[in-house]
């Protein structure tokens, strides 16, 4: 199953002859570096560029083009190298893009020589950047992963040379650029559009789409939505998204069922739901979700840029009218003001009558596909959950909040994560996390963000089978306790939550046994051997409060499994307020960065991978006075007492 990664996200891999495959739609420099344990390149003879093309187990292109292929050899690579970096970089000296920004997001893919995907990274979110760090394979306790880095570097090829320790950067930088040059003169077609059975075909923006634009993020974290972390990857920024089944390689999905006729002429049909691609009605409704995400984002766009090309044009009039000094004074210019404020109202009510249409086209969809989601897409207020029953699979996906944008604040769209998570989760109790919890209250903004994290480990523990997940909690000042009711009234947790420098250390060293033994049982194909009192089941550890409780050895340790614990079913669900751990300065970085962040109240803090808008994350929350949650875990205990399902 190919894994679709995000920034800061790791895979193992299971060979190491490859090949690392480069779409971006736009000519671009592809080279890799050879670095040591820490990342440095310890000169020229360490990097593959289109000037010196191969290295010992590498050899990238000699030109830019707008598709690659790299082929690696792991085991070729000299003794003394830890990492490959591969680059990717905008030529310089053409009439072309110069910065990603302006560019459909390069896709990267690592796959085996038989071209089958191994690992998928889109490379969201850059802007200003004219070079970004892409992959960087590595070694591991013996093994080779891969890690989707995605690093820009505004300074270009240059900057980004500096920053791995090459000496005379800018002058290296300046002779691949000259060789690159030489190499356009000569370039030849880009290999054929990769194939429905393991290749994506890249497809160009139809007419009138809006120009993609990078939003910046504040945190450096990466967005669940650019991903969507976990959802299907776009082929481009600005193409269609390629809804194929992770676990479905072998061949094409099957056609949506038909659309009943419109009910008048010259009407859309009406909406149905299912009414996507998938080989089954569960796979139909996530990409139905999907395609609602990315139809709302693109409609908005299109209003958006309307709005600007209407308040642009009425400003070019008015400089034209008044540059001429006769019309500054008297009724010309007056005439001239109220002539160019009317064509930009007249622009402005069709693009807002379009959006208009569009919204209702999508809110009559949500109205449909909304009552037909099953348990793990729906939200609390969904009657399915009153008909729940502990399943017998798992679902290929789970809902963890809404988004919705402010010109359509009525229509939200689910947030759905794939399963088993890829990443940990980070609720963000912190009051500078945004303007609503600056409003809110300490003590308030923490309960809440405990009560978020509660309901979303008794969503995991919900859509899982009975005994294949289990829920870990350190509190260490016990501070949680009204919270975790919930969980520790039912009896799901597998053990009491953790409290003090004791529990935090017991807890740690249990979860990381569990992924020292799972890995190295892996790697050497004994899974059977494994200890019988090793709990395989997926893992969730919830901590609160961080970094209280935490010395320097449970921080490693913490870090450890956001690290490497999602890829053998240990997953991280920190509640904590950033700022509470400045203490440990720059060095939990990687952590926050790994983690999906999400917060308890409305934030807009997540950018689509398509535009780049800003959209406002809304927690799923129990409806007042409802006892859904009591009674969906109650059953789950029940399953996990007897063994089998409710």
């Amino acid at each position: 199953m190919t894994a679709e990664l995000v920034r800061g996200q790791n895979h193992t891999l299971p060979q190491t002859r490859l090949e690392i495959r480069v779409s971006a739609g736009t000519p671009v420099v592809a080279g890799a570096t050879l670095g040591d344990e820490r990342g440095t390149v310890h000169g020229i003879e360490w990097i593959a560029h289109p000037g010196s093309p191969q290295l010992p187990g590498l050899e990238v292109s000699k030109q830019a083009a707008a598709d690659h292929r790299l082929a690696v050899d792991l085991d070729a690579v000299p003794a003394a190298v830890h990492r490959v970096t591969v680059l990717l970089a905008l030529p310089m000296g053409a009439d072309g893009p110069v910065r990603f920004g302006a560019v459909a997001a390069p896709f990267v893919a690592v796959t085996g020589l038989d071209g089958t995907e191994i690992a998928t990274f889109t490379l969201t979110g850059l802007d200003a950047e004219s070079a970004v760090a892409a992959l960087e394979l590595y070694r591991r306790q013996g093994a080779w992963k891969v890690r989707a880095v995605g690093q820009g570097y505004a300074g270009g090829l240059a900057a980004m040379l500096a920053d791995q320790g090459v000496t005379a950067a800018a002058e290296l930088a300046r002779s691949i650029h000259e060789a690159v040059a030489r190499g356009l003169a000569r370039s030849v077609a880009p290999p054929p559009p990769r194939t429905p059975e393991g290749d994506r075909v890249r497809h160009s923006a139809p007419a009138g789409d809006p120009a993609p634009a990078a939003t910046p993020q504040a945190d450096p974290a990466p967005s669940p939505v650019t991903e969507p972390t976990t959802a299907p990857g776009p082929a481009s920024a600005t193409g269609p998204i390629n809804y194929a089944h992770p676990r479905r390689q072998a061949a094409a999905p099957p056609p949506p069922p038909p659309t009943a006729p419109p009910a008048e002429p010259g009407r859309p049909a009406p909406p149905v739901a299912g009414d996507a691609t998938g080989w089954s009605m569960e796979e139909r409704l996530y990409n139905q979700v999907w395609g609602m995400f990315e139809d709302l984002a693109r409609t908005t766009a299109a209003y958006r840029s309307a709005v600007d090309f209407a308040e642009s044009r009425m400003d070019q009039e008015l400089d034209r009218a008044l540059s001429d000094p006769r019309n500054r004074i008297g009724g010309a210019g007056d005439r001239a003001r109220e002539a160019a404020r009317a064509k930009r109202d007249q622009l402005t009510a069709r693009a807002r009558e379009a959006l208009d249409r569009d919204l209702a086209q999508l809110a009559a969809e949500s109205a449909v596909v909304e009552p037909a989601l099953p348990a793990a897409f729906a939200g609390w207020d969904n009657p399915v959950w009153h008909s729940y029953r502990v399943p017998m699979e798992l679902p290929m996906a789970l809902r963890i909040g809404d988004l919705h944008l402010p010109e359509s604040t009525g229509l939200h769209i689910p947030l759905l994560v794939r399963l088993p998570l890829e990443r940990g989760i980070w609720v963000d109790s912190g009051r500078t996390a945004s303007e609503a919890a600056a409003l809110t209250d300490t003590g308030q903004l923490r309960r809440l963000a405990m009560e978020n994290a509660v309901a979303h480990a008794a969503r995991l523990l919900a859509v899982h089978p009975a005994h294949e997940f289990s829920v870990h909690v350190i509190d260490p000042a016990g501070s949680a306790a009204a919270a975790l009711a919930p969980l520790v009234n039912s009896g799901v947790l597998a053990g009491p939550p953790a409290a003090g420098a004791g529990g935090v250390a017991t807890v740690l060293a249990r979860l990381t046994r569990r992924v020292d033994l799972v890995q190295m049982a892996i790697r050497a194909g004994a899974t059977d051997s494994l200890p019988p009192d090793l709990d395989t089941a997926e893992q969730l550890l919830i901590v609160n409060d961080f970094p209280h409780g935490f010395d320097d050895r449970a921080v490693t340790q913490l870090r450890y499994l956001a690290d490497e614990g999602p890829s053998v079913g240990v997953h991280l669900m920190m509640v904590a307020d950033r700022e509470d751990a400045s203490a440990y300065g720059p060095v939990l970085d990687p952590l926050w960065r790994s983690l999906l962040r999400i917060t308890p109240v409305a934030d807009d803090h997540l950018a689509d991978p398509w535009v780049g808008h800003a959209w406002t994350y809304e927690p799923l929350r129990t409806p007042p006075g409802s006892r859904v949650l009591e009674q969906v875990l109650a059953q789950v205990a029940t399953a996990r007492r007897t063994g089998r399902r409710s």
